[in-house]
């Protein structure tokens, strides 16, 4: 039977939400709206960004003889407005730090880095840190770190309820206040907020001190280091809002009305009662502005409320909208927004404004129809991404978060999991505007650790404010359609382990009772405690078969659970290098990587033909077999869509690699092969053909080459020089074109690609002379000088014809003038030890990329140049925008 859900849309906030394009469009500007408001729209209250400006200061050793155990029991009461039941209470006396000089105004920080947040302090490098391994990434990301910042509280904020909110810090987070501990959170991926009002003295002397503790071996990928997603100053009436005080559902949905109820939480922090008018209006929400039209579609009924001291009061209401524009997930349907606009006002003034964007959708899992959004079955066609932004670590930055989400949705992707973590909020506010469905997830391990010093030693503690915190901050974004609890856990097939997930399915349920929840398998089989305890099945792999093997789990799971819906929450795995290709070629259409079987020991590199994976995991080919074999499987998220920094695999020992081999985008955002395989079945429409491998070959002449071709076409005919090697069809179950004896000859591969018999698309690759200049492109010429947005400005070596020399691997020199910086270069080689920042990068098969930034209040040209010894070399013109 399928189980309904109504839609939440997007978190609560003040600020207006940052949407972008509809569709495939790739620019955005309107995400500077949400992070520049420093002022409410309508009143009550002001949210400021805290972003510029701090000292810091990382050690690789204690310097303060602090740590977690000592800070614990005054860092534990920051999450009691997420606990149910007995919260916890503060040692009585002074708490720990205060006698730290890193906390005392008097300290002299001159001497300290200046950094604007957010910020990752590892990204810069060396990689080969001492006892970081490859797992992790290879960078330094362990140690000490300390923020110091200043700020000023003006006579006029007297009286008001003043908040900190860091959206993300990793990690074990102690905050300082005037040399006060006030409080923390030791997840680096959480969201969290402290309630500064006691702490703080009129002036601009209030000194705000952060303390961050990485240990070696916290995390199987890299998690980067430092305060990285933005930090927020937040001004109240002493009665406003809660925080993520909001919580708007719509259980019942058509194209000609929808009813919208909405939940709001207000908080008195106050020292007498008080009497607060409620009145919230919804208005159509711009997606290119990310502005409130002027229009009111509908009203709550207002309502008044007693509001005692120190307390929090609920107020629940319901309106209808007519003719609803629904949220549906690109491209088939449009992700239309709301936003519904609630203001606390008291005899005649407003105490506060909050804003709550949202989506008007329904959504159905059905165990043998798969997912439906608003009545229309929805393929999920997804991908797994970690946090970072390759070159520039994992302090958030809007454009190259959408740049990712953009690439993935141009290949045809729908569908993301944010493996295996909360995500910043801004990656939900763009997967909202741009009609992406979302996996959100919380954990990677609950009481079995998988590193020495990850998440495990928490657990006990903060599983239940992580996750209530977790879901409140989210539970309004309409891109989500399940919530994942967990990722390969050890205990998935322990009573224990079910025990553990019927008691987060117990806090989800009563958080959120509108979304199924899931926890990703990938050795537990059906009648297990965490299989029986989801409300989705989500299979890591083994749904298709581990390896080689195509003894699936997926027939079983359907029998077993027959009313849940079933999904892979990891798919592939398939590893490669871009535009590396090793023979001899696996006849199969799932090969294990191994010596001999398409890696290259030397160069660290993974042959690019898109069949080879590690032994759990399989080639597209078979994924795509074994899905269209039980076609009641919802769809699955492929493990990766970008490459991602640590997890090397198979290069993840001593002197290995320092990033995944998995994406199917490189780590410096160039297409690997795979790209246009999976495009070729998430979006048939689309008429290409793509030939692989390049066709410069001199050592193989006269030996056996394949061709394989990636298509949505039926039938193709390749041309060796012009000479016929063959009209194939495309069999059942068969996802690629193949010509395996093809044997090398200088000239050129050429391919015509037919469907339903008439010719669809074609490609040529041909013999590439020698390198002769570079050839640069940016994919954005106009830029905000906001210190924000970014420019990926590309490089090719290039033949006398303008193609890319496909091995090529000079050095290439970067330099800018006019008012701008390179922020970093990188060319998506996994086995690239160079540090990121450095102006000097080599080609990696015959590409290269530099990020280019805007100085911050600057307007004019950018002149991006790059040169090479022997070649001619080459610029491109960027314009600089005061924002």
């Amino acid at each position: 039977m399928p189980v309904s859900l109504q839609n939440p849309g997007p978190v609560g906030r003040v600020t207006s939400l940052l949407l972008l394009l509809l569709l495939n469009s790739i620019l955005v500007e309107a995400h500077t709206v949400q992070l520049s408001r420093t002022t409410p729209r309508l009143g009550g209250r002001e949210r400021i960004r805290l972003n510029e400006g701090w000292k810091f200061s990382r050690f690789t050793s204690n310097p303060d003889s602090l740590s977690y155990t000592t800070l614990k029991p005054w860092i534990l009461p920051s999450a009691n407005d997420f606990i149910h039941g007995s919260k916890h209470q503060p040692p009585s006396g002074n708490p720990p730090g205060g006698n730290i000089t890193y906390v005392q105004a008097s300290f002299d920080d001159s001497s300290w880095e200046t950094v604007d947040v957010p910020h990752d302090w590892a990204i810069k490098g060396p990689f080969n840190a001492p006892g970081i391994s490859g797992g992790m990434g290879r960078l330094p990301s362990n140690g000490v770190g300390w923020y110091r910042r200043r700020m000023t509280m003006a006579p006029e904020d007297r009286g008001k309820s003043i908040f900190l909110d860091i959206d993300g810090a990793m990690s074990y987070s102690a905050v300082w206040v005037n040399g006060r501990l006030v409080g923390g959170w030791p997840y680096g991926y959480a969201s969290f907020r402290l309630d500064l009002t006691p702490y703080l003295k009129v002036g601009d002397d209030n000194l705000l001190a952060i303390r961050l503790d990485n240990a070696v071996d916290n995390s199987r990928w890299y998690p980067g280091a430092g305060i990285y997603r933005n930090v927020w100053l937040v001004k109240n009436s002493p009665a406003h809002v809660a925080q993520y005080g909001t919580f708007i559902t719509t259980p019942d949905v058509s194209d000609t009305s929808a009813t919208v109820k909405l939940a709001i939480d207000i908080q008195n922090d106050g020292s007498s009662d008080q009497v607060v008018k409620v009145a919230t209006e919804i208005r159509v929400l711009d997606t290119a502005t990310g502005e409130p039209g002027n229009h009111v579609v509908a009203k709550f009924s207002p309502a008044t409320i007693n509001v005692p001291a120190g307390q929090r009061r609920s107020v629940e209401s319901s309106t209808r909208v007519k003719s609803p524009r629904l949220w549906g997930p690109a491209p088939a349907q449009t992700p239309n927004m709301y936003v519904a606009i609630t203001t606390l006002s008291a005899k005649g003034a407003v105490l506060d404004t909050y804003e709550t964007p949202f989506g008007i959708r329904s959504v159905t899992f059905d165990a043998n129809k798969g997912v439906s959004i608003n009545g229309k079955p929805v393929r999920i066609w997804g991908t797994c991404n970690h946090g970072d932004h390759g070159a520039l670590g994992v302090a958030l930055n809007m454009r190259a978060a959408e740049r990712q989400l953009s690439m993935v949705q141009e290949m045809g992707s729908n569908a993301i999991r944010t493996s295996h973590n909360p995500p910043a909020p801004e990656l939900l506010d763009l997967a909202d505007g741009m009609g992406i469905m979302v996996v959100d997830e919380i954990f990677d391990t609950w009481n079995v650790a998988k590193t020495a010093n990850d998440f495990t030693s928490l657990f006990p503690d903060w599983h239940e404010p992580d996750l209530r915190a977790f879901v409140r901050r989210d539970r309004n974004h309409p891109s989500i359609i399940a919530w994942s609890v967990g990722n390969e856990l050890g205990e998935q097939a322990s009573p224990a382990g079910g025990a553990t997930a019927q008691a987060l399915q117990a806090i989800l349920l009563a958080e959120d009772p509108t979304r199924p929840t899931t926890a990703a398998i990938n050795f537990a089989g059906p009648n297990t405690p965490v299989a029986d305890a989801v409300d989705v099945i989500s299979l890591n792999y083994q749904g298709e078969g581990h390896g080689i093997s195509t003894n699936g789990s997926f027939a079983a799971f359907h029998q077993a659970y027959p009313a849940k819906a079933i999904w892979s929450s990891e798919s592939a795995s398939t590893v490669s290098s871009r535009g590396t290709y090793l023979f001899p070629v696996t006849d199969a259409n799932s090969a294990i990587v191994g010596p001999g079987s398409g890696l290259d020991d030397p160069t660290l590199q993974v042959s690019a033909y898109e069949l080879y994976h590690p032994s759990w995991a399989s080639s597209p080919d078979k994924v795509f077999e074994a899905h269209d074999r039980n076609p009641y499987v919802a769809g699955e998220f492929v493990w990766t869509g970008w490459d991602y920094l640590g997890e090397p695999t198979p290069y993840d020992g001593p002197g290995g690699a320092r990033s995944s081999y998995f994406g199917i985008i490189d780590l410096a955002g160039f297409r690997k092969d795979r790209f246009w395989l999976y495009q070729a079945r998430w979006r048939p429409e689309v008429r290409s053909a793509h030939l692989l491998p390049h066709w410069t070959w001199p050592e193989r002449v006269g030996l056996v080459t394949p061709v394989h071709v990636f298509s949505s076409g039926d039938e193709a005919e390749l041309f060796v020089n012009g000479v016929s090697a063959g009209r194939v069809q495309r069999g059942l179950y068969e996802y690629r074109f193949r010509w395996d004896r093809v044997v090398y000859q200088p000239g050129e591969v050429r391919v015509v690609v037919y469907k339903g018999g008439k010719e669809w698309a074609t490609d040529v690759k041909r013999i590439v002379g020698d390198a002769k200049e570079l050839k640069m492109t940016a994919d954005r010429t106009r830029i905000r000088a906001d210190g924000d947005d970014l420019s990926f400005v590309s490089v090719a070596v290039v033949d006398g014809n303008g193609d890319t020399v496909p091995r090529a691997s000079n050095p290439i020199a970067f330099s800018v003038s006019g008012p701008g910086q390179i922020v970093a270069t990188d060319n998506g080689d996994p086995a690239d030890m160079t540090a990121f920042p450095s102006l000097t990068r080599n080609a990696f098969s015959g590409l290269a990329l530099a990020v280019v930034r805007a100085t911050k209040g600057a307007s004019g040209d950018i002149t991006v140049s790059a040169s090479a010894d022997g070649l001619k070399g080459a610029k491109v013109t960027l314009r600089a925008a005061k924002a």
